[in-house]
């Protein structure tokens, strides 16, 4: 049996991505992408296109770069929910000049309600040099809080590096990838 929440992390081009949508896959249940990119510049752009066609024609998209709360209440009891990623997410929230803290307490209050079951995908950013700027180190601590509350509030915490997965909490399901 599937968790109500999963959290996947992991570094950048570790595989996470790919690791959580045969995770969705293995379910065996509807299926939506809640995807949080947005496509303002060229590496972006290249990055969603191998994303999207990774997926086939079983996965419902829904494009939210800001209200993925507003979003998880689109979905259904029996869908299961990939948010790809709270780390873009946080990324588009920080660049808004949102309140980080009211959208971190918004997004853990909206899977606590969410009908479906989550699996988020989200970057494990703190074990690289300390960022030079303020800004990006103002990221990687609040990247790093978002990853605290997630992995509380998750039954299943899985950390993926070169494509291997290590579970760091919960159990796998017998049917997972």
């Amino acid at each position: 049996m599937y968790p109500k929440l999963t959290l996947v992390l992991g570094g950048a081009a570790s595989g996470k991505s790919a690791w959580a949508e045969a995770f969705v896959i293995g379910a065996g249940r509807p299926r939506v992408y809640l995807a949080s990119a947005q496509p303002l510049d060229e590496e972006m752009q290249l990055k969603i296109s191998r994303h999207r066609q990774r997926r086939d024609d079983g996965w419902r998209t829904i494009e939210e770069p800001l209200d993925v709360a507003a979003a998880l209440t689109r979905v259904s009891a029996g869908d299961i929910v990939l948010l790809d990623c709270a780390t873009l997410w946080l990324s588009n929230h920080l660049l808004a000049g949102s309140a980080l803290a009211g959208e971190s307490n918004r997004l853990i209050a909206a899977l606590h309600d969410s009908p479906a079951t989550v699996v988020i995908v989200s970057n494990e950013v703190g074990q690289g040099i300390v960022p030079a700027d303020a800004l990006s180190r103002r990221f990687r601590e609040e990247q790093g809080r978002l990853n605290i509350r997630l992995a509380e509030a998750a039954g299943l915490v899985v950390f993926v590096t070169a494509g291997l997965a290590a579970v760091l909490k919960g159990r796998l399901p017998e049917t997972g990838p």
